[in-house]
């Protein structure tokens, strides 16, 4: 890609390809695998569900947001421990929630460049499998005790710690610059943009009513694969387990809030649950697809990353993010037949939404005359999003890249929109074409 964020002439970025495992709640169904171990089974999978010969690749960018104690570099794992040449170069990416969008803008900006014809994109997260740390006393502690020469030196290390020295250290779920979880921020944007109890369950309950239509209409069977569960390998995963089609309006409003118990509306049902699971894409040149006689799923046209300061309104970093990549598709928001908003909260959507439609915001956040636009609830996450499919942190972007061309194509559609918002008060957008 140029610097302006649109395509190179000549070298568009194709999505060939995209697969994603079931995405489980954490603790249940691949509650003893790891992310390394859910990315390595879409990759293979993948892989050969493409037809590809595995030499066809010449990188893997793939990404994890909660760290592994044990693997650094898990877009290099997808190489050592799949059926691709161990000459295939990898490297890995976070960007928090927006991570595999990360992931398939970088392998679109090589293959722009001309440094790459055929990679694969993604990323994978298992918070079954976070890390827990031991606190900094007993980590320094265990470091001298490697090091001590004489029993003595070692009984004086150890009674330097305190019972409370032992207490493991889960991994931070709080902002550092705020000190809020990104659930009490969400809470915060509902309350200061007037986003209502009663909006945020209705958009939970047609996230669920949309992707268990999905589900039972087939359309997510070819992007979903099946995991037959180690190390017994006598259970297999065929589907979200998140997803509820039974549940109701007043299933909903009879939930108690989670971060404000006495005045919020953040509630589980209207948040994205702790998901596990993994999802990558095949992309490639537009040129190595033709003459391979391959049919892209679609392109990858223009981008946009943004932020802002995480102490005012940490997730809308989509209202940011989308004029921008907008601009340098060269397109409006008018243009786009669907648009995929990541769900981490509905708040989190519903203050998008509104953000996307004040002139006010427009003139004052972004110094821009008009207002992006309202966008047509038919139109939007038409098969369901992150509340009912879940949320595997570093899994998601690639997962709304497939499943939006995929729909696309069903529709005959050219362009959708997706945005993301991120930890950090981080945003991404891009613009996906279909010919």
């Amino acid at each position: 890609m140029t610097q302006s964020g649109t395509l190179a002439p000549g070298r568009r970025a194709a999505v060939i390809a995209g697969l994603r495992t079931p995405f489980v709640k954490a603790g249940t169904d691949f509650k003893e695998l790891s992310a390394t171990d859910l990315g390595a089974l879409v990759v293979n999978e993948l892989v050969a569900r493409s037809g590809l010969s595995p030499k066809e690749f010449d990188s893997v960018i793939f990404g994890q947001v909660i760290p592994s104690p044990t693997v650094t570099l898990v877009g290099r794992e997808m190489v050592l421990r799949t059926q691709l040449p161990r000459s295939v170069q990898a490297h890995t990416v976070s960007r928090a929630c927006a991570t595999s969008i990360q992931a398939a803008t970088d392998a679109a900006d090589q293959i722009a460049l001309g440094h790459s014809d055929c990679a694969i994109a993604g990323g994978a997260e298992s918070i079954s499998d976070a890390p827990i740390f031991a606190s900094r006393a007993l980590a320094q502690t265990l470091v001298e005790l490697s090091r001590a020469r004489t029993l003595g030196d070692r009984v004086r290390l150890l009674s330097r710690l305190r019972p409370k020295d032992f207490t493991p250290t889960p991994p931070a779920l709080k902002e550092p610059t705020t000190g809020l979880t990104m659930g009490e921020s969400a809470e915060r944007m509902a309350q200061k943009n007037g986003i209502s109890r009663e909006a945020q369950d209705r958009l939970a309950l047609e996230s669920h009513r949309r992707a268990a239509l999905a589900w039972d209409e087939g359309k997510l069977e070819g992007e979903v694969m099946h995991v037959a569960v180690p190390p017994r390998f006598d259970r297999v995963v065929t589907r979200d387990n998140v997803v509820r089609k039974d549940t109701t309006l007043e299933a909903l409003a009879a939930l108690r809030p989670v971060f404000d118990r006495r005045y919020g509306t953040i509630t589980a049902g209207n948040s994205s649950p702790l998901t596990d699971g993994a999802a990558a894409l095949v992309m490639m040149s537009e040129e190595r697809a033709r003459a391979l006689g391959l049919r892209p799923l679609g392109f990858v046209k223009a981008y946009a990353y943004a932020a802002l300061d995480p102490r005012d309104q940490l997730l809308q970093g989509p209202a940011y993010a989308a004029p921008v990549a907008l601009d340098r598709a060269g397109l409006g928001l008018s243009d786009m037949d669907l648009v995929d908003m990541h769900e981490a909260f509905a708040a989190q959507v519903l203050s998008n939404l509104q953000a996307f439609a004040s002139k006010t915001f427009a003139e004052k956040e972004l110094g821009r005359p008009r207002p992006l636009g309202e966008i047509d609830p038919a139109r939007l996450n038409v098969n369901g999003g992150s509340i009912a499919l879940g949320h595997p942190f570093a899994a998601t972007g690639a997962r709304m890249i497939v499943q939006t061309l995929r729909e696309l194509g069903r529709r005959g559609g050219q362009h959708a929109l997706l945005t993301v918002c991120a930890a950090g008060g981080l945003g991404a957008a891009v613009v996906l074409e279909r010919e």
